[in-house]
Formats: C-alpha cells, structure tokens, sequence
C-alpha cells in the first residue's frame, strides 16, 4: 500500500524540477499540476505501450492522472498503481508530487455482476439507476463506499487525492424516460447528489480522500437543456456541509467544437460554468480535448496525412472480395473439417462475417474517427479471434493455413479502401479547422499541429487547471510536452472562442 498523498511542498518540487513545463494551482493545498494531465480512459494492465507512456509522462513533467473505476472494467486504475508503485521504488518519483483523481457512478462490466449478484440476494445498491441493459448508475453513499474500497486497493493507494461524481446527469436522463416531471426529478438529482457529498465529507475524514467534486458532461450545455446540471446548485450543497467542505474539483467537456464551457451563460449574472468555477477557486479538469462531437459526428482533432478517397467501385469490388473468401471458408472448407464440432463452425461463420457489415454500412459511419474505432473494437477482434483459433487447427488443415493469409491481405485491403474515404474528407476537414483556429488568436496560431492548437487554446483559457489528454503511447506525450514547454499567457480569451 502506498501511503501519503499529494502536498503542496511536494508538487511544488515536482514543478521546480520541471520549470520549463507549465503548471498551474489547483485550490485547496495550493497543489501544482501540469497544464495537461495523463488521461486512462483508454489505457489498461497489460498494455507495455501504456505502462510505457505513462511512464514516460510522470518522469517528464506530466503530474495529475484522471481515472475512473469503470475504465478497462478497473484496469485503468491497475495500471496506474502498478507504474506510480514502479516509479517509488526507483525513487524517481514520491507520492506527494503527483495527484491521483479518480471517479464513482457507472455500474459495468465486473460492477454490473456485481450490482446483479445483490439485486438476485435481495440487497441491491440503493438509488439504483438501472439506465440501460448493460449500464447501470449509482452515487449512493453504499455504493461509493464499496466502489473507493475497491479504487483504493486496485491503485494500491490509502489515499486519493480527489474523487468526483462520474456523470450523474444519468439520473436525470433516465427520470426523462420515464416521463418524470422535470422539476422533480432536478429536486431528486440535486438530493442524490447532497447525500453523496455528505458522505465523501466523511472519508476525507477518514483520510481516504483529500477532496471530491463532480464530472458532468451536462455542466456547459443551456439552462434549458433538462439534463443541465447546475454549478450554482452544486455549489450551494457543499457550503451546506460548512464552511469547510472539501469539494474542490469538477470536469467536464470542453474543446474548439464544443465551446459551451466559456460561451454558454448559464449560471447566475450572465456568467459560464467556466467564469463561476474561476470565482469560486475550484480546480477545473477539461476532458474531450482532442476528441469533439460535432452533432453526432465525432471529430478527431489532430492532423492527418492528405489522403485521396478510392472509387466507389474499386472499395465495393474488394468488399466483395471479403465476402467471396468468408463465404469460400465455411461452404468449402469447414465442411472438410469433420473433427471440428457443429457448434464451433457456426460460430466461426458468425465472427468471421465481416464482408456483408461493410457492404451494408461502408458509407455510414459518419466520420474517420468512428470508422476506426468500429473497425479496430468491433471487427478486428472478432476476425482476430477466429484467426487466431484457425491457425491452431491448421496443422492438420492445410486449407485453413493458406486461407488465413489471403484473407488477411482481403481485409487489409477492404479496410484501407474504406478508410481512403473517411481519411480524405477527415484531412479536408482539420485543414479547415486548423485554419480556423489560426484565424481566431494569434497566440493559438502559433502552435505548429493542430492537437497543440487544439490543447493550447484550452489551457490558455482563464479558469482551466488541466486538459486531460489521453497520451496512451510515447509520441502522443511528446506532443503534449511539446505544446506544455511553451510559455503562453492565460486570459478569458472571449474574443478568441467566439470568433471560432
């Protein structure tokens, strides 16, 4: 178990040692944090590239670490422990330089059989938000203090130095399914969310955690929008613990597309989320820095390669070639495998059925970045399964061995084709967002790509303490450092984000 946690002296070392990064103060504690902090939404245990990254980012300059216990189904937090213990015992690093925030809410994967073991014994978790099949939502304090347990001892921590309240506009988008009216499910929200801050008051004092606040994806949108959450009523509820609460830490969505943060006015006086965070010395962590939705596109803002989009019937033709070698595999070789049961060739047939997805949807994924996800989380996994069980049986199938090998080259090549016509309209358009960057602040012209464009003209903005960038290999935090090393002078830059 490693004890402590981050101090004042400590992270002000940290930021002495590495005074050509940029760093700012995070209340109360006066803690230094680097302007761009290591996020693990995508990270996880076993991955050396990650360890790798993360690493490299502790030991450069890069001192606050978001996770959540839902990310990776907990590895996120495992690996964060595994590389901060690593780092201790070559003493290249002490817990007291580095601030570990951690998050509570979602019920999946290993917590959501936990969540159902309970319900089947007659205990469920209380103000249980059961959101969707697969997802379910919870801040009660029964489930807080179970879920810190469980961070505590994956991070191998005795104590986090923030935990916030992850998304619990869940509540409010549920209440809105079942028609509940808006003023009661608010009056409920804001009551779940008392009764949760009540109880983190109490492990602070138990010294599990030094500080707590709220992750909201709904903090900047309008007023009017019924899952808004308000940083006013917020603010109001920890007062009401008194004077000397410790809620100190929110996070939310904020980027060159999603300008809500500082442009939509929708605290009391006319004033944005960001403006009232500010006033109240709260430490503001920005998420979806390189990663905006732009209606239900999502844009990746980092610069591609000019690329140009194949002819519609050059990627429809090797389409069809996936199809024809998927096809080949389970009406003529299968068939030829007597020793394979029924069962296991009919889910191979399933898995490797990814030629009719394409010929169906390859012009509707919307955008590159969804594209590459779909096909890197949906269908690579499920042909590299099939591969990998293929292979194994090849020895006394040698059809399977060769079929293997030119299917690969099919797929290789359908993808890429695919892509060609995401990547060409995805470079047209960062050119023109990165032109429109450059066109609203000078200071945000001078970044060379557009990911530090991207960064610079948040953590140049008044009130942001630290953009989480998710730096999941090696070139992504040379990036960020590379952006971090330039002196930049924080204003409210209003001017800048509404010519944008």
């Amino acid at each position: 178990m490693i004890t402590g946690y981050a101090t004042q002296a400590g992270t002000a070392a940290y930021a002495a040692r590495f005074n050509t990064v940029a760093f700012n103060t995070i209340e109360p504690g006066g803690l230094q944090v680097s302007q761009a902090g290591f996020g693990c939404y995508r990270i996880s245990t076993g991955v050396q590239t990650h360890a790798a990254a993360l690493e490299q980012a502790l030991q450069n300059g890069i001192n606050l670490i978001d996770t959540s216990t839902n990310y990776a189904d907990g590895g996120s937090e495992r690996l964060v422990g595994e590389v901060l213990q690593r780092l201790l015992n070559k003493h290249s690093l002490s817990r007291s330089q580095v601030v570990i925030v951690s998050k509570v809410g979602y019920l999946q994967g290993e917590n959501l059989n936990l969540s159902r073991e309970r319900k089947a014994a007659g205990t469920p978790f209380p103000d249980l938000v059961e959101y969707g099949p697969d997802l379910q939502h919870c801040i009660h304090p029964e489930f807080i203090a179970d879920q810190l347990t469980r961070s505590l001892d994956r991070l191998g921590l005795a104590t986090l130095d923030s935990y916030l309240l992850h998304n619990p506009e869940y509540y409010l988008e549920w209440a809105l399914k079942t028609q509940m009216p808006l003023a009661e499910a608010r009056a409920e929200y804001y009551r779940r969310i008392q009764l949760a801050f009540s109880h983190l008051e109490k492990e602070v004092t138990a010294g599990r955690i030094r500080m707590y606040g709220v992750s909201s994806n709904t903090f900047p949108v309008a007023r009017t929008n019924p899952e808004f959450t308000s940083l006013e009523n917020i603010c109001e509820l920890a007062v009401s613990n008194g004077e000397n609460h410790h809620f100190a830490m929110v996070q939310m969505p904020f980027n060159i597309l999603e300008k809500g943060a500082v442009l939509e006015k929708n605290q009391a006086g006319f004033k944005s989320v960001l403006a009232l965070a500010l006033e109240k010395n709260l430490g503001v962590l920005i998420n979806r820095p390189l990663n905006a939705f732009d209606g239900n596109s999502l844009v990746r803002l980092a610069d591609m390669k000019a690329a140009t989009a194949q002819p519609d019937d050059a990627i429809i033709r090797k389409i069809r070639a996936v199809i024809k070698s998927e096809t080949r595999l389970w009406k003529k070789i299968l068939p030829t495998c007597d020793d394979l049961p029924d069962g296991i060739k009919l889910r191979i047939k399933e898995q490797v059925a990814v030629g009719d997805v394409l010929k169906h949807y390859w012009k509707n994924f919307g955008s590159y970045e969804r594209w590459r996800q779909t096909k890197n989380s949906m269908f690579l996994p499920r042909v590299q399964g099939v591969f990998q069980y293929l292979a194994q049986q090849a020895g006394t199938h040698a059809d399977l061995g060769d079929w293997i090998e030119a299917h690969a080259a099919r797929l290789e090549d359908a993808f890429k084709a695919v892509a060609s016509l995401y990547g060409a309209a995805a470079a047209r358009r960062t050119t023109a967002i990165k032109a429109t960057i450059t066109a609203a602040d000078p200071d945000w012209a001078r970044a060379p790509t557009l990911s530090q464009a991207a960064v610079r003209a948040i953590r140049s903005t008044s009130g942001v303490s630290t953009v989480l960038v998710g730096m999941r290999r090696s070139d992504y935090v040379d990036d960020v450092l590379a952006e971090l090393r330039r002196p930049l002078q924080s204003t409210d830059r209003i001017e800048s984000w509404e010519t944008l």
